[in-house]
């Protein structure tokens, strides 16, 4: 089981518009993490889903105004 502190309390997806550059990043490494760690209990394929964390994260921040 991977500790995930932030990921835990965030209310999806407001939560995550509300983060700040830092905690952005904190939150992409603990999905990551979590991810890895899924993984490797259950095999499959990894790399597509880890490129995918820092563009969802990204999205978010850019259009965290839009309605």
């Amino acid at each position: 089981m991977v500790n995930t502190p932030l990921l835990d309390q965030l209310t999806l997806p407001d939560g995550l518009r509300a983060l700040d550059a830092e905690a952005l990043r904190t939150v992409s490494a603990e999905v990551r993490a979590e991810m890895i760690d899924a993984v490797s209990r259950t095999g499959g394929h990894l790399g597509a889903g880890l490129g995918v964390v820092e563009l969802t994260v990204a999205l978010h921040a850019v259009f965290k105004n839009a309605p």
